[in-house]
């Protein structure tokens, strides 16, 4: 049996302090506990994560996934470039490094049901489907032949089995790991879990990593700094329609109807109409497909709010609801503060109905429902209505 993890709960000052004094000696030492495979995305995040590991006295082996191959606008594979940084601070951190291509079941389990998601209208998140299918799914299979734990860059916490959001609330990833389950979570390691950004930062600072000032991602990883219509445009036919009010006035044109999201209220192009205030800008509060029309109200108007919602495929990181209907928190969105909601299971536990004790604005078909107790994620599931 492997040892257990060498240390947890990193966030303190005489950490910080230790790090300063002895990092980089302590970094080269031999390393003689448990081999610890690392998902190296070319981020700060994941080589902090490598790097506290190793101080740690793991054996580290980093290892790179390749999940998208197209190139952007200008040629460049994004790819190549992350991979560039993995392998300068594997080199850096003397540790091993290999690359995996999942590519191609990016595209079936991924990428092909998030352009399913837009055509029925949705807004998918493929961020939580990427967790569940590929990064503790694929790559996770493949590294426990490796090692005997698993460790990525997310900013979550596991303890007794059950996941917890990050230490600092502002960066926590557990709303994008709700479609776990407890045997995906087993031996998985989230270092800078137990962190707040700002250290991250510092300790890259301290082991003198080459991507310790690197900007964090931002945006769908497929998409990257792409725009977004003319992506989706080489995959989706668009077809351009009206721009209705609640009440069935035309206001305008729309250019299809997977460019738009539940609550947008920028890219609209509406403004001097006769009989609205231009002052109260224009939102989107829903899309209808079978009429090809995408209905915009001037300003925040009812129909923008929702008392609950019901969402389908939910995943339990138990296994199971704690009780058929229980009190809880929830999130329709990443880094919504949490809403107090009474949740109801169906008798499968697979479809859920969320009643949130103050409207809610904007919920949006495709994204996910997450629920909690307390910091304890307890699953989520996609919204359907």
């Amino acid at each position: 049996m492997p040892k257990a993890p060498l240390a947890s709960g990193y966030v303190d000052v005489i950490y910080l302090c230790m790090l300063e004094q002895f990092g980089l000696k302590k970094l080269y030492e031999d390393n003689t506990g448990p081999k610890v495979v690392v998902g190296l995305s070319g981020g700060v995040d994941s080589s902090v994560t490598a790097a506290i590991l190793k101080w740690q006295g793991y054996q580290v082996i980093g290892l790179f996934m390749r999940n998208w191959t197209e190139t952007d606008e200008s040629g460049a594979c994004t790819t190549e470039a992350d991979f560039a940084d993995v392998k300068a601070v594997a080199e850096h951190l003397e540790i091993p490094y290999y690359s995996i291509n999942f590519a191609d079941k990016y595209m079936d389990e991924v990428f092909e049901k998030f352009l399913d998601g837009l055509k029925r209208g949705f807004t998918p998140n493929p961020d939580v489907l990427c967790n569940r299918q590929i990064k503790f799914g694929h790559f996770a299979k493949y590294a426990r032949t490796m090692g005997d734990y698993i460790a990525t860059g997310h900013f979550s916490r596991i303890k007794d089995g059950k996941l917890l959001k990050g230490l600092d609330e502002s960066k926590d990833q557990s709303y994008f790991l709700c479609g776990l389950t407890g045997d995906q979570l087993e031996n998985v390691l989230f270092p800078v879990g137990e962190l707040k950004k700002s250290d991250v930062r510092k300790i890259a600072q301290v082991f003198d990593l080459p991507v310790a000032k690197k900007k964090d991602s931002t945006g769908i990883c497929f998409i990257g700094e792409r725009k977004h219509r003319e992506f989706l445009q080489n995959y989706i036919g668009n077809k351009s329609g009206k721009m209705v009010t609640p009440c069935g006035r035309v206001v305008g044109q729309h250019i299809g109807l997977m460019f738009y999201t539940i609550g947008q209220r920028k890219g609209l192009g509406l403004g001097g109409i006769k009989g609205f205030e231009d002052g109260k800008g224009w939102i989107v509060v829903r899309k209808d497909l079978d009429k090809n029309e995408l209905v915009v109200c001037n300003g925040e108007c009812e129909q923008l709010f929702s008392n609950e919602l019901t969402a389908s495929n939910f995943n339990w990181v138990a296994g199971k609801a704690p009780a058929k209907e229980f009190k809880a928190a929830a999130k329709i969105r990443y880094r919504q503060a949490d809403q107090p909601c009474m949740v109801y299971c169906s008798g499968d536990n697979l479809s859920v109905r969320v009643v949130f004790d103050t409207p809610q604005r904007a919920v949006t078909p495709g994204q996910w429902v997450v629920v909690y107790d307390g910091d304890v994620c307890l699953g989520g599931g996609e919204i359907n209505g």
